[in-house]
Formats: C-alpha cells, structure tokens, sequence
C-alpha cells in the first residue's frame, strides 16, 4: 500500500471537470487538450460487470496515450503465475465475490510500481475503487479528475457475460451473443452485433470460468449492492459522469467520444506529433 501512496503522489493531474451526472446533458469547462498538452490524465471506469468497461477504456488508453490498467486482468494475470495468492483468488473469483481491499491495492501497487520503471504517467483505472473504502484510500492520494459510469440493463449485461469468449493465442475478447433488447421504463431499445472473431481465432476461444449465469447474477448482485455508494461518493464532488450505452461499440463510441468533448482524429494526429 506505502507503494500505491508514492507512486500515485508522483503523477500530476490537468483539471477537467464534470458537473452533470447523465450523458445527455455532459458539459466540460475545458476545451480539447492542445496537441503538446501531456496526456497525464487520471480517469475511472465504473459498471456492472460485462458493460464494456475495458473496451472503452482500452480505446481511450490507444487515442489519448495513457496506460489502461485493469485490476480484472491484475487478478486474472495472479490467478494464471500459480503465485502465494492464486489458489485463494480462485476461489473468491470462482464464487462471483468481490475480492478484498488489501489484495487489490497489492497488485495494484505492483502494476503502477511496473509502469513508473517503464516511464509511464496518468493511468485510466477499470474495476477500482469498487468500494468507498477503496475510493476514499484512492482520493487521499491523488486527484482523480473523472470518473465515467457506464450503463446499461441488467438483462443486456447478463447476455453480453455469457457471450463473452477470449483467444487462448492473441488474448482478445470477442462476443457471440446477438443482442436485441426492447426498450423499458422510457429506455430506448437496445440491439448489438455479436463481435465474432477472425478465421484463425475461431478454433482458439475459451470462456472464462466466472462467464456463468449464476456467478454472473451474483457479480451483478454484489456490484449493485456496492456500487451505489462509490457512485454517490464521486457524484458529491462532480466528477460523475453517467453514460448509457445506446448499443454496441458502433453506435457506442461516437457518443462516448461525444461527451467527453474528444475527437478521435485530432487526438490520433496529436499523439503522432
């Protein structure tokens, strides 16, 4: 943990606030970054379980040169080295159960301690702080200048676990499930494309262990349960900025892109520079 306070107190932050707490009224009081602005930034991603998190925060790691850390992978990547923690990460993952607050910090220590030998600066969080505890413990250590809360049915989400499929050889995440959700309670319907792989991936994909329905439900359960206090934390200093996906990454993204008063192709050409 003394690791996480250190290297977190070494980034610096540009201040980019929000104010609103839906996405169809976001507004920034600043304007796009300059092409030789430093990409420090220090973002999080909240939602459920299987919204996308890690989609998008990986294509806003690529377009604004930030690294994208994700404790999942974190954990995932304990579980897969047969390390001191691996057999009992097992068995919280396998449950469908948060795992604790010392553990996550631990990895997450060693994560950012990695990237600080590799010259990396500002990071896009994705499955932290998943408690208050954890946010409070974040927030004493850095400024944390937004934090997007993507959105979307519980129903979606639970179709979008279970279709979910992963490339033994090149590691990437497709999706099989063909998504057509009508609309409910003023909510628009919801249609997404499965995200097939390619030719030489097909015979290489493999679900991962907790893409159960049960323990799905259950991750939802617990998520639910927890989240609403980490979201109220972060609404009471205006960094929240709710989002709902209107469907897959096609209509998704523009949008997302949108809000965040970003454009890809000027982002793109300011990194080249």
């Amino acid at each position: 943990m003394a690791a996480v306070f250190r290297l977190l107190k070494s980034t610096t932050t540009i201040s980019r606030r929000f104010s609103s707490t839906s996405a169809s009224s976001a507004t920034t009081t600043t304007n796009k970054w300059s092409p030789r602005q430093p990409r420090n930034i220090q973002w999080v991603f909240l939602g459920c379980p299987g919204v996308g998190k890690g989609t998008y925060a990986s294509r806003l790691s690529a377009l604004l040169g930030v690294p994208h850390i994700a404790t999942g992978d974190l954990v995932r990547e304990e579980l897969s080295s047969a390390g001191p923690l691996s057999k009992q990460l097992g068995e919280i993952v396998n449950q469908g159960k948060l795992v604790s607050d010392e553990i996550i910090i631990n990895l997450l220590s060693k994560r950012l301690e990695a990237g600080e030998a590799n010259g990396e600066a500002g990071f896009l969080l994705d499955g932290f702080p998943r408690t208050v505890r954890q946010a409070e413990i974040l927030d004493d250590v850095t400024d944390i200048e937004l934090v997007v809360n993507l959105k979307l049915p519980e129903g979606v989400l639970i179709e979008k676990c279970l279709g979910r499929r992963i490339c033994s050889q090149c590691n990437k995440n497709f999706n099989v499930a063909s998504i057509n959700a009508q609309g409910e309670n003023g909510r628009p319907s919801i249609s997404m494309a499965p995200l097939l792989p390619p030719p030489q991936c097909v015979t290489k994909l493999y679900t991962r262990s907790d893409d159960t329905e049960i323990v799905v439900k259950e991750r939802l359960r617990i998520y639910n349960e927890k989240s609403q206090p980490v979201e109220e934390f972060y609404r009471s200093q205006g960094k929240l900025l709710e989002f709902d996906l209107p469907g897959g990454i096609p209509e998704s993204w523009p949008k997302l892109l949108e809000v965040l008063n970003l454009d890809e192709q000027e982002e793109k050409q300011s990194a080249a520079a």
